[in-house]
């Protein structure tokens, strides 16, 4: 197998309990994410991760989030990051330049942030929005925003927030003052943006 040579840098994320170790090439497909809340999801047959479950082998890794060029760590409340920084950056390393896989086989999810011919016109601005304007911010904080669905009748429309955004004391605002906001003035029919697993 051959070796590569693997740069990583650390990135503080809004979210005190993630750290974004950003690699120099790209882990998966530009706007496909995989979020692993436990040991179990990192095993699970349609999105298994070997790295995902490497990681959660340290007792502080609490969810592993993979996505483009970068993985990022939610650690728990106890641990500091100075304490295990270091080490952990290590085994990033060791792992990518051995070469060890991201995932058990080669299928990948399809991203919902891609319009789909049975999208209704305004689901696919919705989308458009979210694609164009929001993601690359939420992926530069070590997060993703996936579209999830929109009540035509309330303008209600739901996202999953995965990575850094989960648990983070500051993604109540984000979606309330920043997504809300441009959702409602780009895409006149919505009305209200909630976040499902939070």
């Amino acid at each position: 197998m051959l070796k590569r040579n693997t740069m990583i840098y650390t990135e503080l994320s809004p979210n005190p309990n993630s750290m974004k170790f950003v690699l120099n090439f790209e882990l998966v497909p530009d706007g496909l994410s995989f979020d692993y809340p436990d040991m179990p999801s990192a095993l699970a047959e349609d999105k298994a991760s070997p790295l995902a479950a490497d990681c959660f082998q340290f007792p502080f890794v609490q969810r592993v989030f993979i996505a483009s060029n970068f993985v990022t760590i939610t650690k728990d409340q106890e641990t500091v990051w100075e304490d295990v920084l270091f080490d952990f950056k290590k085994f990033i390393k060791i792992y990518f330049d051995e070469n060890y896989p991201v995932f058990a086989n080669k299928t990948i999810e399809k991203n919902t942030l891609i319009i789909d011919a049975n999208d209704s016109q305004v689901v696919a601005k919705i989308k458009a929005t979210l694609d164009q304007y929001v993601r690359p911010a939420v992926e530069s904080d070590g997060g993703a925003i996936n579209f999830s669905s929109y009540d035509e009748n309330t303008g209600l429309v739901k996202v999953y927030l995965q990575g850094s955004c989960s648990g983070c004391p500051s993604a109540t605002v984000t979606l309330k003052d920043g997504i809300e906001r441009l959702l409602t003035t780009m895409v006149p029919e919505v009305k209200e943006v909630v976040a499902e697993g939070v």
